[in-house]
């Protein structure tokens, strides 16, 4: 009541208000303005995000992975020689292994075996550029092949358990010139007669390479 009471001796009639509002006079909201903010800002930010925003960071992965029974299967991000960029590795996932433990091995500039297959599940992360940016590098892959890598350097190894998902976050810091590659071999050695099935994705940036004359 003492509300009712209150609104009815202060706020007796409505007007249209400087704000645009229609409201009990006057209206209780500040008269707007522009203004320049009277602090400076300084902001830090990630480095991936700063190479999606110049067009340089995508994403992909390859799926459907099939190895066991004495097969393995790989992925990799391949550097072609006439790129004209160097490969940054920024992050990458081995998921959906769910029938046997497993054994990924990470390889710098190895010759694996098999045919690569491009994967054409690879993306821009800026969608709002225009044109819509193009990698040079490929994401290549391979399932059921038989034998190991070849040259180039194994570089370490982890080992995962059945529905379990390896993820390594290298923040760019694996580099890779034209004709390098950073390669992912998924194999089952502790299980040989489960036939396993998964999923490899990378994250990465290009850089192009200026030659200073």
């Amino acid at each position: 009541m003492y509300m009712e009471n209150y609104c009815t001796s202060n706020f007796t009639e409505q007007q249209d208000n400087h704000c645009g509002c229609r409201y009990y006079h006057p209206c209780r909201f500040p008269k707007p303005s522009i203004y320049s903010p009277s602090m400076e800002y300084t902001v830090s930010v990630p480095i991936n995000l700063a190479k999606s925003l110049e067009g340089k960071y995508f994403v992909g992965y390859a799926d459907n992975l099939t190895f066991g029974k004495g097969t393995s299967a790989w992925a990799r991000l391949y550097n072609p020689p006439n790129s004209g960029v160097n490969l940054h590795v920024t992050v990458w996932t081995v998921t959906d292994i769910s029938e046997s433990p497993f054994r990924a091995q990470i390889w710098f500039n190895a010759v694996p075996p098999g045919t690569p297959q491009d994967s054409q599940l690879v993306t821009p992360a800026n969608l709002a550029l225009y044109p819509i940016p193009t990698p040079k590098v490929r994401l290549q892959y391979a399932s059921t092949v038989t034998g190991e890598p070849t040259g180039g350097i194994k570089a370490f190894v982890r080992r995962g358990q059945p529905e379990t998902t390896l993820v390594d976050d290298e923040q760019g810091k694996f580099i890779f010139p034209p004709g390098g590659s950073f390669l992912i071999f998924l194999s089952n050695p502790e299980a040989p007669d489960i036939t396993a099935g998964g999923r490899i994705a990378f994250g990465w940036w290009e850089e192009p390479i200026v030659c200073e004359r």
